[in-house]
């Protein structure tokens, strides 16, 4: 995997994984009842964002380590995804 794979990589299951987490024990103004003005009633009261990067960040470290380690070690290869050989056969099998 290189450096450039890898950091996309995290970015993806950073987003991905950030928005899995914003919507939770969020609460809006409007189930407060304290609608600030110019905004709708959907807006977070308090969106708790710092916290909420924090625990992205480390449930995404985890993943991103046990993700790469099985990209790195083999176990599972773009050809094992390949359900329909459509890549055709390895490039090992045609130098036979």
């Amino acid at each position: 995997m290189t450096i450039t794979a890898a950091l996309v990589l995290y970015a993806v299951i950073w987003f991905m994984v950030l928005f899995i987490v914003l919507p939770i024990r969020l609460k809006t103004q409007g189930e407060s009842g304290a609608v600030v003005e110019g905004t709708p009633k959907s807006a977070p009261l308090n969106p708790d964002l710092k916290r909420k990067t924090k625990i992205v960040t480390l449930v995404t470290t985890v993943l991103f380590v046990i993700i790469a380690g099985i990209i790195i070690s083999g176990v599972i290869s773009v050809r094992d995804l390949d359900w329909y050989n459509r890549m055709g056969p390895p490039a090992s099998t045609l130098a036979d």
